[in-house]
């Protein structure tokens, strides 16, 4: 994801969201207007919406759908009391070997439809998105869901996992209505339109594809409202930032999920809003095509990987809203360590590889690298890589694709796809361990997101051991995971570059704004509130 003035007026702008996200409440000659217009939010997204399937979805959707929908338990962001709060369900215990968990839910809540939460739902949920889930592999560990009364759930694994952890996700842990998910069954098409059957703070109350979103507040939520928060948000699906940025200036969004990052500084200055940076789960990561020749040989992918002008990629790709990456584990989610090494760039080092690989003066090397034409910041700082590596004598053929041209090229065949492949990644949930670590380079014959397509059985029994680890002996799990990253970094399959932080401009009128790093991707409306209402 990436990010995006605003005029002298007594509009108040707010920017957050996983990129930045700008908010303006109501405007009017008072500041301490109350008109009805207020409870309605404005937003100007790029979040489109790929299905409404809330046990399918995997995309950008998810930016309503957490607005909809709950989990059984909340992530709390680093450094609070308690690593997580009671979303569904109150309360909860494992055993000893973390094999069986217990779940006890909140009374009194309703869904959208009008029935209420039970075990028996909550089964249904968890059961279809372990079966057809767009992220069922989250659900790998659990064995059987029991409800042995109407509150109660209780889960047996096949192996010790982290169920807590795995029940906050943001993808692939959503309760939903039986009702809804007996008539997805029946009907694939079922929730095309926009219907929802969630137990969340809104409704989806409007839809038209590819345009707008409508959430509508539901008046039973079981968590009730405030007379200052928005009933209404409008989400208009707006792709182009500069459009995103006029509607903000002009009053016609009050929100904007996409600005230039290079406008931030204009509102540091502003003594209506507070400027702070907040971190995310998301980092960007290079792939070596490791099937073929040169990036077969080690040398040349540590060569290379020391050829990379680290700090001014973050300095222009990131306009300094990143730091650099310690492997593929973003800093402040597990298993993330400082003693991991990470590459600098030493291009004397590079030419001393390249040559010991038999490449001297770079050896008239050509490389074709492909990134998402969508992703902004990869536009900015992938021409940095093409002139470090022309430093050291290496050729490399950029080119833009879309992001599922990129990706169907590079799923279609190893030895035919392209050399390097650049992504931007976060976890499904905040366990890089077990996503991260594993997801981008574990080996597979079907590789998902493995797009160095390498094989690596030492990585394999590390991550596998540690997996295992996870939930009974976390620091054996991370001594694993720490000796995982050594293996990356001295095989260099890929390269690491910078893990993304996200501005977080507060207007001094708006309540509730705050940043949590497992969630940085999402805008939790219902805790917004406006200041004077």
């Amino acid at each position: 994801m990436s990010l995006r003035p605003a005029r002298a007026s007594t509009c108040a702008l707010t920017l957050t969201l996983s990129v930045a996200l700008v908010s303006a409440s109501a405007c009017s000659s008072s500041a301490g207007s109350k008109s009805a217009s207020a409870a309605v939010l404005k937003v100007a997204t790029t979040a489109d919406v790929t299905t409404w399937d809330p046990v399918k979805s995997f995309s950008t959707e998810v930016f309503y759908l957490a607005n909809v929908y709950e989990p059984l338990l909340w992530k709390n962001p680093a450094g609070s009391a308690e690593p997580y709060r009671p979303a569904l369900a109150t309360s909860w215990e494992s055993s000893p070997d973390k094999l069986t968990w217990t779940f006890h839910l909140r009374t009194g809540v309703t869904f959208h439809d009008g029935e209420p939460l039970t075990a028996a739902a909550v089964k249904a949920s968890v059961e279809a998105a372990a079966d057809h889930g767009g992220a069922s592999f989250i659900w790998a560990p659990l064995k059987t869901v029991e409800t042995p009364d109407e509150q109660t759930v209780v889960m047996k694994l096949s192996h010790a996992a982290p169920m807590d952890l795995i029940a906050s996700s943001m993808y692939g842990a959503w309760i939903v209505s039986p009702k809804a998910l007996a008539a997805a069954k029946a009907d694939p098409t079922y929730f095309d339109s926009g219907k929802d059957g969630g137990t969340g703070p809104y409704t989806i109350g409007e839809y038209t594809s590819g345009q707008r979103v409508v959430l509508k507040n539901y008046a039973s939520y079981w968590d009730g409202w405030k007379k200052d928060s928005y009933t209404t948000v409008v989400n208009t699906i707006t792709p182009e930032s500069v459009v995103q940025q006029q509607m903000l200036t002009s009053g016609q969004a009050d929100l904007a999920s996409s600005l230039p990052l290079e406008n931030v500084d204009q509102l540091r200055n502003d003594e209506r809003f507070t400027v702070s940076t907040c971190k995310t789960a998301s980092d960007y990561v290079g792939f070596f095509n490791t099937t073929r020749k040169p990036l077969d040989d080690v040398r040349v992918r540590q060569a290379l990987s020391y050829a990379i002008p680290y700090e001014d990629i973050i300095t222009v790709g990131a306009h300094g809203f990143g730091t650099q990456s310690r492997g593929p584990v973003p800093q402040g989610v597990f298993p993330y360590s400082d003693s991991t090494p990470q590459y600098h760039q030493d291009l004397a080092k590079a030419k001393e590889l390249l040559a010991a690989a038999g490449y001297p003066g770079g050896g008239g090397l050509t490389l074709n690298v492909t990134y998402a034409a969508e992703n902004q910041a990869q536009a900015r700082f992938t021409p940095l890589i093409k002139d470090a590596f022309a430093k050291i004598g290496v050729t490399a053929n950029v080119q833009a694709l879309l992001f599922n041209q990129q990706w169907d090229r590079a799923k279609a065949d190893p030895k035919s796809a392209q050399d390097i492949f650049l992504l931007l990644y976060w976890p499904t949930y905040s366990d890089a361990g077990s996503d991260n670590l594993s997801s981008l380079f574990h080996s597979s014959d079907k590789p998902s997101f493995n797009l160095s397509y390498w094989k690596d059985s030492t990585y394999d029994e590390l991550l596998d051991a540690a997996g295992a680890d996870t939930a009974t002996d976390n620091a054996k799990a991370m001594s694993e995971y720490g000796q995982a990253l050594n293996r990356l970094y001295d095989q260099a399959p890929g390269f690491f570059l910078y893990d993304v932080a996200n501005p977080l401009v507060v207007p001094k009128t708006v309540k509730g704004v705050s940043c949590n790093q497992d969630y940085s991707s999402n805008y939790f409306f219902h805790d917004l509130t406006r200041a004077g209402a």
